[in-house]
């Protein structure tokens, strides 16, 4: 038989306030454990949750950006179940009356483009943290986190493959960061993602049963976990069996999923609205401004890119993957005056350099001001493209700007004609044979005697030049 996947995603957007959802304590990372927990977090008797206005606006940011509806009237609603990590016996979230709804992000996977719906994008604080590692028999517990604002984004589930959830993950990621409404650091929690995951005989149209697999933490093992529950599902179902409707974890050691507990409906959590909590009310001045607030979104930047710089889609895709990468890349193009060559230099040179060194943009040790400067040298024809790469060596281990490592190092071109003439006349001279063959018709040899010239002038020749001269003396 052959089985069709269907995947939806809920994905944890930790929001980029200063303060918790209700409280203003801070929900800075890497606070010792339970300094970041005050009395709201916890539900002491007396307190009262105030909503915090920076979150409101962050989550209209991203439905707007996503062409959602924004409702004006959203309510909070207390979700029941008991944890030791949730020290109220309740999350605060929104049920039945999102801030967001019926948005879309579009993908691309392999060439071929599609739309995937987004159900709703809903705000709720999130829980403490369970510490297991360190307490061998027992259980830590840590409550910086409670109370810090979440935005949980749910797409429907048009995903049809691990690579399109992938696509559409790395989409809502870097569109977070673009909106500067979440740091989107995975390894700290700050953008976390749910894979709800089924199979159905191809053509069907009713859904299969699905298991949830919770909290992946990187793009990597998204993919991973998938794959190895699309085999897991046709197994069972191929033996014979059923698929049991759970949650379950991803063990990226063992590269499995295991069964963590049965999966809950939403009756099980008892919603209900909560009553400490009057209805969010937005007006149309309040989702104006945070319209007029919102910047070039990556879908247009790429567009900018292509249409303003001449690049090629691809060259514009890379380039606009993230804010920081996009305004490095104009900075490099502003300083070269080539837009082409410095995307060139962007996503090939620095780019393999930050990857050789597991190095993130923001600590390369060239700025985008630095490496615009080394490529202007080259469209000035100053140096060579060739000199350029070692000028860019010295320049990542703190050797100075491009100007002071080729004054220093005697680097600069040679477009002098005349002495380019008199070099390439005794490199014909001293290879009298290879001569003879290209007057013959073996074009080809033109290269042979540019490594040559390359050689004799330490790659200080300009190649164009040096191509110019020799087809003009050897006929």
């Amino acid at each position: 038989m052959q089985w069709e996947t269907v995947i939806g995603l809920e994905v944890h957007v930790q929001l980029r306030t200063k303060s918790k959802l209700f409280s203003g304590a801070s929900i800075a990372f890497g606070a010792e454990p339970n300094t970041q927990a005050c009395e709201v977090d916890i539900a002491l008797p007396g307190v009262l949750p105030v909503m915090n206005r920076d979150a409101a606006y962050m989550a209209v940011k991203l439905g707007l950006a996503i062409d959602a509806t924004i409702n004006i009237q959203s309510v909070f609603a207390r979700k029941n179940y008991f944890y030791p990590d949730l020290p109220k016996g309740y999350q605060i979230s929104q049920y039945e009356i999102p801030i967001v709804e019926r948005g879309k992000l579009d993908i691309e996977v392999d060439g071929k483009k599609k739309t995937i719906g987004i159900t709703r994008a809903h705000l709720e604080e999130d829980a403490g943290k369970s510490l297991h590692e360190e307490f061998h028999s027992n259980t830590g517990i840590d409550l910086n986190r409670a109370g810090t604002p979440l935005v949980e984004v749910v797409s429907e589930p048009d995903m049809r493959s691990p690579a399109e959830a992938v696509a559409y993950l790395k989409k809502l990621h870097a569109l977070v960061r673009y909106l500067d409404i979440c740091d989107g650091n995975m390894q700290e929690g700050s953008f976390r993602c749910d894979a709800n995951i089924s199979m159905r005989p191809k053509g069907q149209e009713k859904l299969g049963i699905r298991a949830e697999i919770k909290n992946i933490n990187s793009f990597r093992f998204v993919e991973k976990a998938i794959e190895y529950e699309i085999e897991r599902q046709i197994d069972v179902l191929e033996g014979g069996g059923e698929v049991v409707q759970e949650t379950r974890l991803y063990d990226a050691a063992k590269n499995e999923t295991r069964s963590m507990r049965s999966k809950e409906e939403a009756h099980d959590y008892r919603y209900f609205p909560d009553p400490d909590l009057p209805p969010l009310m937005l007006d149309d001045e309040f989702i104006q401004s945070t319209k007029d607030s919102l910047p070039e979104l990556p879908a247009a930047k790429r567009q900018r890119f292509i249409d303003q710089y001449r690049l090629s889609d691809y060259d514009a895709g890379v380039l606009t993957t993230s804010r920081e990468l996009a305004d490095y890349y104009e900075t490099v193009a502003a300083n070269a005056g080539d837009a082409k060559l410095a995307a060139n230099w962007v996503s090939g040179e620095l780019a393999a350099y930050l990857n050789k060194e597991s190095l993130d943009l923001d600590q390369a040790p060239i700025s985008a001001e630095l490496l615009g400067g080394l490529v202007k040298r080259i469209t000035d024809n100053t140096i060579s493209g060739k000199i350029a790469k070692d000028i860019f060596e010295a320049m990542w281990v703190g050797g100075g700007d491009a100007d002071s490592i080729i004054d220093s190092k005697g680097l600069k071109q040679i477009s002098d004609s005349g002495a380019l003439e008199k070099i390439v006349d005794e490199t014909i001279a001293a290879n009298p044979g290879q001569a003879e063959q290209y007057k013959n018709g073996e074009t080809k040899l033109i290269g042979y005697f540019v490594g040559q010239i390359m050689k004799a002038t330490q790659g200080k020749a300009n190649p164009k030049q040096v191509n110019e001269i020799l087809k003009k003396k050897l006929g």
